[in-house]
């Protein structure tokens, strides 16, 4: 179709209120808003398994494609769907550390606005301390846009052993193979060079015996040629 007939059509299709470009455009620019949008996130693994008294890490970093401005965070733990607070802050901007206001006393700030964390620490933790806890964000600068995300806690008396035979006998398998070959492949090497050895020592024997051959012939070179010629 050429340049002049397309645009025939797309004018056509304008005069005639036709939405579908219309809506083509929105679904494009509100893609692209959804991508620059404030992201809270808890890493790959959305759970940890800690034991009775410890302390505990609580992940959870923040992005924004156009950047942050008096972002707003805090941390709620589900109680049974009562949401308790634990902590709060607001981060004016990059490089500026906030000034988090704590709610529970077993509970330690060690996020950075430098590196867009706001993690926490849960110390010597409990049984009741066990469920979901919500790392929450809102960002005025992309008109109060706001993303939650979910970490869950699980408590337990004693820490599961993972049973390492499987991998061990793998790991031996796979370890006893390469040493094989390793021992093959000096065997083959030693091989080869006591056969280059035996084969330079028979080229040796071989011409040594061509000499002693010549001379007791009496072929050009050998004593025989350097007999006196006997006297009439």
């Amino acid at each position: 179709m050429s340049p002049s007939r397309t645009g025939s059509v797309w004018q056509r299709g304008l005069k005639r209120g036709e939405d579908f470009p219309v809506a083509l455009v929105l679904a494009l620019l509100l893609g692209l808003w959804c991508s620059q949008a404030l992201e809270m996130s808890v890493g790959k693994v959305a759970s940890v398994e800690a034991l009775n008294g410890s302390s505990v890490l609580l992940p959870c970093t923040y992005s924004s494609c156009i950047g942050i401005q008096n972002l707003y965070f805090n941390w709620q733990y589900n109680d049974n769907g009562t949401y308790r607070k634990i902590c709060e802050a607001t981060i004016k901007g990059p490089g500026f550390e906030p000034n988090v206001i704590l709610f529970w006393d077993r509970v330690e700030f060690v996020g950075s606005s430098r590196s867009s964390n706001v993690s926490i620490v849960l110390h010597n933790i409990t049984f009741e301390d066990e469920g979901e806890y919500i790392c929450f964000g809102r960002n005025p600068k992309e008109k109060f846009r706001n993303h939650s995300t979910i970490y869950t806690l699980i408590v337990v008396s004693e820490l599961k052993v993972v049973d390492k035979t499987l991998t061990i006998i793998i790991a031996s398998a796979v370890g006893g193979l390469i040493g094989l070959l390793i021992v093959v492949m000096l065997l083959k090497a030693l091989i080869l060079f006591v056969i280059a050895k035996n084969h330079e020592k028979n080229k040796e024997c071989l011409v040594s015996s061509s000499g002693i051959d010549n001379t007791e012939n009496g072929l050009s070179g050998s004593k025989a040629d350097n007999k006196p010629t006997p006297k009439a």
